[in-house]
């Protein structure tokens, strides 16, 4: 059976975040998650329950929401997973691709509810979702019929990112196996020498390693 590989993105500061109220908080560090090789749900957004949201990495999806974070393995099965990120589902024709532009005023953009009907993009597991949306490209023409025919606008070129990676989501802490940091930038290296763990500069050229 095919290992299973994970990525949960971090922001700068190698840590997670979550809100409260209209406010942005630390969740948890890198450092702690090592340390305890667990990590705790932190996502809150679109009216849904507080999650953990991460990318199962693919030939077809080795793209990640941000540059940096912690690639990991797990024995817990993800709840549900979605083919790009949930935001494209969002009741909202201003969707914003790039995260450090609304990373200061997330409550503002992470408020809206999702389309009536975004329940199709749900699926079990990964094997499941990959046979009924096999690229991005696929994502892409899916989400965008959707949009459409439910009187939202397509999204534009520009915004094809969100769908060059997939969202599988646990709704519990879960126990992790560290195997790596992504990250091009000079403290990612330097966080990944502290803990004494690889680094790699992309998710992508830590998949294409795995074949090599």
């Amino acid at each position: 059976m095919k290992e299973v590989y994970f990525v949960k993105s971090l922001e700068e500061d190698f840590a997670t975040k979550s809100l409260k109220g209209n406010k942005k908080l630390t969740c948890q560090t890198l450092s702690n998650i090592i340390k305890t090789k667990t990590i705790i749900p932190n996502t809150i957004s679109f009216g849904r329950k507080r999650r953990l949201s991460c990318t199962i990495l693919d030939k077809s999806y080795n793209k990640t929401y941000r540059p940096q974070g912690i690639i990991f393995q797990t024995d817990k099965i993800p709840d549900y997973i979605f083919p790009f990120d949930l935001v494209v589902l969002s009741a909202a024709d201003n969707i914003i691709v790039h995260y450090y532009r609304i990373k200061n005023n997330l409550q503002l953009y992470y408020n809206h509810s999702l389309i009536k009907g975004f329940e199709k993009f749900v699926f079990k597991n990964f094997q499941t979702m990959i046979k009924s949306v096999k690229s991005p490209k696929v994502a892409w023409k899916k989400v965008n019929d959707f949009r459409r025919k439910n009187g939202y606008n397509e999204l534009k070129k520009q915004k094809y990112r969100l769908v060059e990676y997939n969202e599988a989501v646990f709704h519990n802490r879960i126990r992790i196996n560290p195997i790596g940091v992504v990250g091009y930038r000079k403290k990612a290296r330097e966080v990944a020498k502290k803990l004494g763990l690889p680094c790699f500069i992309s998710a992508k050229k830590f998949y294409q390693s795995l074949n090599k």
